[in-house]
C-alpha cells in the first residue's frame, strides 16, 4: 500500500503530467485530483506524462471536494511553505514519510495533499490534514513547483527501498586479474616517454603538471593485466607507423 497523492485544484495539465512522472519514479500510482481547473482528462497532462507515467493518469480519480478525495484516508499530510495559524505537527518530507511508512506497516492509509500552483493550499484544505509538511529550503526563495514537491516526498517515501549506492560502473570481467602497481607504473612510464618524445608536453613550464595529471589518470583506472598489454601494444603500433 502507498500514500495517495492528492492534487487540489491543479491549474495546468502539464504540471499534472509532470507530477505523474515524479510519482512513478518512486512507485507511487494513486493520484487523486480535486476539481482540476481545466477538467479531466487533460491532453496536456497526457503529453507531459508520456510513456510509462501515462498509467498513473489512466488510474487517476477525480473528486469535487477534498473531503471526498480523503474519504478512505486515516492520516493526511498537507504540503505548504507558508506559516499557518492552525496548530498541527510540522514535519520535513523525511520525517513525514518515515511516519507514513510506520502507519502503513500498521495497516493505516495516508495521503499527501498538494495545493494549486499559484497560491497553494487554503486554510480550509490544511484544516482537513493531520500534519503539515514543509521543505527546509532557502527562506528567501521557498517556492517549489508542483512536480518538484511531489518528487521530494516520493523520494523520501521510497528511500528505504532504494539501492544504497548507484549501480556500479565498469565492473572488471570475471576471471581477469587486476594490473599490479608495477604494471601500471611501467605503462605510465611508457606513455610519458613516448609523448615526451613527440612534443606533447608543451609548453615546458606546464609539462610537470601535465605529466602528473596523466599519471593520476592511469592510477585511478581499474585496469586489468590484459588492459595494460593492449595499451602498450596500441602505443607501439602508433610509434611504429609514425
Amino acid at each position: 500500500m502507498e500514500p495517495a497523492i492528492i492534487l487540489v485544484r491543479p491549474q495546468m495539465g502539464e504540471n499534472i503530467g509532470a507530477a505523474a512522472r515524479a510519482m512513478l519514479n518512486f512507485g507511487l500510482t494513486d493520484m487523486r485530483l480535486v476539481a482540476p481547473r481545466d477538467g479531466w482528462p487533460n491532453p496536456r497532462a497526457i503529453a507531459m506524462a508520456s510513456g510509462a507515467a501515462g498509467q498513473v493518469l489512466d488510474r487517476a480519480r477525480v473528486y469535487p471536494t477534498l473531503a471526498e478525495a480523503m474519504a478512505d484516508v486515516d492520516y493526511a499530510y498537507a504540503t505548504t511553505a507558508r506559516g499557518r495559524e492552525l496548530t498541527k505537527p510540522v514535519l520535513t518530507p523525511a520525517t513525514a514519510m518515515a511516519d507514513a511508512r510506520a502507519r502503513h506497516a500498521a495497516g493505516g492509509r495516508t495521503a499527501i495533499i498538494f495545493g494549486p500552483e499559484r497560491a497553494g493550499l487554503e486554510n480550509d484544505d490544511v484544516a482537513r490534514a493531520s500534519a503539515i509538511i514543509t521543505v527546509p529550503v532557502n527562506p528567501d526563495f521557498p517556492s517549489l513547483n508542483l512536480a518538484q514537491a511531489v518528487l521530494l516526498n516520493g523520494y523520501e517515501w521510497a528511500r528505504e527501498t532504494l539501492p544504497a549506492q548507484p549501480a556500479p560502473q565498469g565492473r572488471r570481467p570475471e576471471g581477469e586479474a587486476p594490473a599490479t602497481r608495477i604494471e601500471i607504473e611501467k605503462l605510465a612510464d611508457h606513455y610519458e616517454e613516448r609523448l615526451d618524445a613527440a612534443g606533447f608536453f608543451f609548453p615546458p613550464e606546464k609539462a610537470p603538471a601535465m605529466k602528473l595529471t596523466l599519471r593520476n589518470l592511469w592510477s585511478r583506472m581499474a585496469l586489468t593485466q590484459a588492459d595494460t598489454r593492449i595499451f602498450h601494444g596500441m602505443l607501439r603500433q602508433l610509434v611504429r607507423r609514425g
